[in-house]
């Protein structure tokens, strides 16, 4: 089973990793990381896992630690060819939302299916990128 900025994609087949493979939630953290400094994945996120710790939100939780300041905005941009994400962006919205306590007007969800220009536009994996404005 997939899962996307914590939302489940039952009738998909899930990405490789030691954790969940949330690549939306690892963008996240990586974005909150680069405002902070403060490295969650790899190192911390590797704890984790040997810890049973294996849900995205637990690494986004961990970068939040260290963030002094106040996200106002999350944007978001997926690419992948499967799965077809148009549908489920109110929810993965929700959930990226709830999981920063933010409204969900905040949160902003793009997605492409990168027409098999790439590798993730061939179906081989899901690319996401995330951008975050955060005032102090």
């Amino acid at each position: 089973m997939l899962i996307l900025g914590g939302v489940l994609f039952a009738d998909e087949p899930p990405l490789d990793g030691n954790s969940d493979a949330d690549v939306i939630l690892h963008a996240l953290t990586n974005a909150i990381s680069g405002i902070t400094g403060v490295p969650v994945l790899g190192a911390a996120a590797d704890r984790l896992c040997a810890a049973g710790v294996t849900d995205s939100r637990a690494y986004v939780h961990e970068a939040l630690a260290d963030l002094t300041g106040t996200i106002q905005h999350v944007s978001i941009s997926i690419e992948a060819a499967r799965p077809k994400l148009l549908a489920r962006i109110p929810e993965i919205r929700q959930s990226v939302a709830s999981i920063l306590n933010i409204d969900k007007a905040g949160v902003a969800v793009t997605a492409t299916s990168g027409e098999g220009l790439t590798a993730c536009g061939r179906g081989e994996g899901i690319a996401c990128l995330c951008v975050l404005t955060v005032t102090d």
